[in-house]
């Protein structure tokens, strides 16, 4: 059984910073790929950002390049997303999700999910 939960949500001016964390439990995190995902009220649940099993490759949406770091550290079970220049666009739930697949870009391919944790971007 893997779970995941994740943590650091909250409200924050535009501008500013937040560092979401998702811990995993489970001996086997360094197999799984992680992914970073959002969903707004009334919008589908996109992905954020995504790092391979080993942390040596990082993918993300357009929408946060530059801005968002996503990172993870396999002795800890955790994966990190630094969240800089917040914009009130980025307001959402954010979920944490694993995966063995190598096509860690897309949603269908994740397994297992957290039970998010609200970003608010105020204006």
């Amino acid at each position: 059984q893997v779970q995941l939960v994740e943590s650091g949500g909250g409200l924050v001016q535009a501008g500013g910073s937040l560092r979401l964390s998702c811990a995993v439990s489970g001996r086997t995190f360094s197999s799984y790929a992680m992914g970073w995902f959002r969903q707004a009220p009334g919008k589908e649940r996109d992905i954020v950002a995504a790092i391979s099993w080993s942390g040596g490759t990082t993918y993300y949406a357009d929408s946060v390049k530059g801005r968002f770091t996503i990172s993870r550290d396999n002795a800890k079970n955790t994966v990190y997303l630094q969240m800089n220049s917040l914009k009130p666009e980025d307001t959402a739930v954010y979920y944490c999700a694993a995966t063995y697949s190598v096509s860690y870009y897309y949603r269908e391919e994740y397994d297992y999910w957290g039970q998010g944790t609200q970003v608010t971007v105020s204006s």
